[in-house]
């Protein structure tokens, strides 16, 4: 059964090959919606929409920018005439300790995650308020919730735990409008951001945590992607929910 027939998807940083937002796009593509990918190149944002088959569109954006959002969204618009769903994907770690973040790696951090979630979401709420429907996917961490331990730095738990207060202020704001908004708290994903960059001892120590004993597939943030963007999840907002194999049991 396909999930989201005649629905158009913003992906936010959604270019990499094995991430998260490709996995994502890739799923909503084969449930029937029309997807726009977005990231900062937009040659990488066009090959990533066209692996994805006919119909798809691939945009260059700059998620820290108001008018690189403004323009991705109109351009959306005017290719698909509707945006039904958006998925705030675009992010960026650094695995820095407290005292090593610097103003710059505090702004970098920062302003991807969650000004970025921001603006993007900005550029689009008056459309959906217009037609009284739409939802929102906003990508966090289990770093948020348990303050960081697995890669990134402080500032990205930050940004990530300030993702959450957003989504959960989003959806209090939206639910009359018929907009629905929720949080995904990924754990350990095998993903091209930790590629190369955990020492085996780090891997055992990671799994050693998970009651599952794997690590994360993107395709597992994938499906809980499309039961929030679909109707599945029609009474569900102000929702985070955890991917992380048992990593974090509340």
């Amino acid at each position: 059964m396909a999930l989201l027939t005649d629905k158009t998807a913003i992906i936010t940083g959604a270019a990499s090959a094995n991430g998260l937002g490709k996995a994502t796009a890739r799923l909503f593509a084969e449930h029937g919606a029309r997807v726009a990918i977005l990231d900062l190149d937009q040659g990488a944002a066009e090959a990533a929409a066209s692996d994805l088959g006919a119909g798809h569109l691939g945009l260059a954006c700059d998620v820290t920018k108001v008018p690189d959002c403004h323009s991705a969204a109109k351009s959306v618009l005017e290719a698909f005439g509707q945006i039904d769903i958006v998925v705030n994907n675009a992010g960026i770690t650094q695995p820095l300790k407290l005292m090593e973040i610097a103003p710059e790696n505090y702004d970098a951090v920062l302003d991807v995650n969650l000004r970025g979630t921001l603006l993007m979401s900005q550029a689009v709420i008056p459309h959906m308020r217009a037609r009284k429907s739409g939802a929102f996917v906003n990508m966090s961490s289990v770093s948020a919730q348990r303050g960081g331990g697995i890669f990134g730095g402080p500032h990205y738990s930050a940004a990530k735990a300030g993702i959450l207060g957003l989504t959960k202020a989003m959806a209090r704001e939206l639910a009359p409008d018929g907009i629905r908004v929720n949080a995904l708290c990924p754990g350990f994903i095998a993903t091209d951001i930790t590629a190369g960059k955990l020492t085996d001892e780090m891997k055992t120590q990671i799994l050693a945590g998970i009651p599952m004993g794997r690590a994360g597939k993107a395709s597992d943030v994938a499906g809980c992607a499309l039961f929030l963007a679909s109707e599945l999840s029609a009474y569900v907002t102000g929702s985070e929910v955890d991917v992380n194999g048992g990593a974090l049991i509340h």
